[in-house]
């Protein structure tokens, strides 16, 4: 338990210091007393606290990956998404929904990342050729298309599905997707 406790205090030194005066550290802190005072449950309750809210800030840093809305066009975000996910093993995610300024057009973005959906999916997008489905680079990253979705995988471990519209859109809106801050992300 003590080993927690320190890397519960590691993990908060490490916060940048505009994060560090913030309910998270206090949360930690409160945690590490409650350690020291021997009430193991309500540091638990505190680092379950704060493990949450460090969540709820990758996530938010997570969803900044989705692309702004082409010129003229609405972006919508789903705001709801990590309670899906937690049903399906966990991991991040994040969408929106992009409609044209008639309404003619619509295509969402879904991101999912270190979810179990993620490697059985991602085995599809590798083996997309093999399956009968069309095979595009967007810049160095591999996407599969098959009927009005489009799919990529990034480090094997942040899927990417795009769906609605014809190819040509969705290969538009996936060349919106910062590929390589991704591969980055989390690392």
């Amino acid at each position: 338990m003590k080993r927690i406790m320190t890397l519960a205090l590691t993990a908060a030194l490490s916060l940048p210091l505009s994060v560090q005066a913030d309910e998270i550290s206090d949360t930690l802190q409160a945690a590490i007393e409650a350690y020291n005072e021997g009430d193991i449950t309500y540091a638990l309750e505190e680092l379950d606290f704060a493990r949450q809210k460090l969540m709820a800030l990758r996530t938010e840093a997570f969803q900044q990956f989705l692309p702004p809305a082409p010129d003229g066009w609405t972006r919508d975000v789903e705001t709801e998404m990590q309670a899906g996910l937690a049903m399906m093993g966990g991991g991040m995610g994040a969408s929106a929904g992009y409609r044209a300024p008639d309404g003619s057009q619509y295509y969402s973005i879904t991101m999912m990342a270190d979810n179990a959906m993620d490697a059985s999916m991602g085995a599809m997008v590798a083996n997309a050729a093999a399956m009968g489905m069309k095979v595009e680079r967007v810049g160095r990253q591999r996407v599969a298309i098959n009927d009005g979705q489009a799919m990529a995988l990034v480090n094997n471990r942040i899927l990417i599905t795009i769906e609605g519209g014809d190819e040509a859109l969705l290969l538009q809106a996936m060349e919106g997707i910062d590929f390589d801050g991704l591969s980055n992300f989390g690392n």
